[in-house]
């Protein structure tokens, strides 16, 4: 992973998702919304990966789904090297699509059936002529194939003929044709058995350097989070809580949430279990449509005040570490932060090293 340059690549200000909830048939009427993403801020700079972890419904595939202009956000800035991406249209947004692809979640309906895995790679050369000229697209695909660790005769082939990590592969292959600077990798391995999920990260690990790629890494598996992140945002209820690189994030967690995360990740060594402070949370993640006022993890916190109720808390580093330096001075939105490391020394189980060329 390369170092980060001083400008970012990508910023992220404000932004807002609200999808609306109406009532009526023929005149509908706007009785409230679901707060997707309420206010989100990150930055991702030239070479990095950053990862967004989080419970499911937290909004991370639908700040995924703005980045790359298949949602418009409600409100908020998207800037890519310096333009804001959300005022774009026509021929400016299709160029700036070209440098910022996506690879989907699910592997087993991103891809076509009906559709040879050629037509599928090559696809984004019908929409972008200009990357290849249309006698030399078949070498291009064939080069992809070979690049993700597939054979490249497999070309004429369909998408029901591989497995689920081959058909990841594709769907990777796919978002590097137009060589982009910034892969949006929504839970790219989630639907993976677990070797295969080592495989793919360990693929993305070794393109991240040969193509010179930025990734934003989506997952709510905290250890191949920090497997592949350099830095990390955790997510609750529409908004990020936390925020820092990975080492911050993973021994020297100050806000509740990341610690009850962090809490519940699976380590193999039965010792380190047993000496590791489980913290369980009490009662149901909110409506998103109904958010708790204040912080928004008060309902389930057990630091909850009557301060929480009344002050939203800003992602900011606490106060009482601002004149200290180490790695619990960063951004954490809790007005109680507090340092606890909840994970042994050993530290999460990171996914087994595995050939990164090895088929699935």
């Amino acid at each position: 992973m390369t170092q980060a340059a001083a400008e970012p690549l990508l910023e992220v200000s404000g932004l807002v998702k609200h999808f609306p909830l109406t009532r009526g048939i023929l005149f509908k009427k706007q009785i409230g919304a679901v707060k997707a993403v309420d206010g989100v801020d990150f930055h991702l700079d030239r070479g990095e990966t950053l990862g967004i972890v989080g419970e499911s419904g937290c909004g991370k595939s639908t700040v995924a789904k703005m980045l790359v202009n298949l949602e418009k956000p409600t409100e908020g800035a998207i800037k890519y090297k310096g333009e804001d991406i959300t005022r774009l249209s026509g021929k400016a947004l299709k160029a700036v699509r070209r440098n910022i692809q996506m690879v989907f979640q699910d592997p087993y309906t991103s891809l076509n059936p009906r559709m040879t895995v050629g037509d599928i790679i090559g696809e984004p050369y019908d929409i972008h002529p200009e990357v290849a000229p249309k006698g030399d697209r078949r070498r291009r695909v064939q080069e992809l194939l070979d690049v993700v660790g597939l054979n490249p005769e497999y070309i004429n082939r369909y998408p029901h003929q591989f497995s689920g990590g081959q058909r990841q592969r594709i769907g990777i292959a796919r978002g590097l044709a137009l060589r982009p600077e910034i892969i949006v990798a929504d839970e790219p391995v989630s639907a993976l058995d677990v070797s295969v999920q080592a495989q793919v990260i360990n693929l993305l690990d070794r393109l991240q350097a040969e193509f010179e790629l930025s990734y934003v890494f989506i997952a709510h598996d905290l250890s191949i989070v920090r497997h592949i992140s350099d830095r990390v945002g955790v997510m609750y209820l529409g908004r990020i809580v936390e925020t820092g690189k990975d080492v911050e994030i993973y021994d020297h967690p100050t806000h509740p949430y990341t610690q009850a995360l962090l809490s519940a990740v699976p380590l193999p060594d039965p010792e380190a279990r047993e000496h590791r402070e489980r913290i369980i949370l009490h009662g149901d993640v909110p409506s998103p449509a109904n958010v708790p006022s204040g912080c928004r993890f008060r309902t389930r916190c057990w630091k909850a005040q009557e301060r929480c109720t009344l002050e939203v808390p800003l992602l900011a580093v606490p106060a009482e570490f601002r004149l200290v330096e180490g790695p619990a001075a960063h951004d954490s939105a809790c007005h109680f932060a507090e340092e606890k490391r909840v994970v042994p020394p050993e530290g999460p189980a990171e996914p087994p090293r595995t050939p990164a060329d090895g088929m699935p």
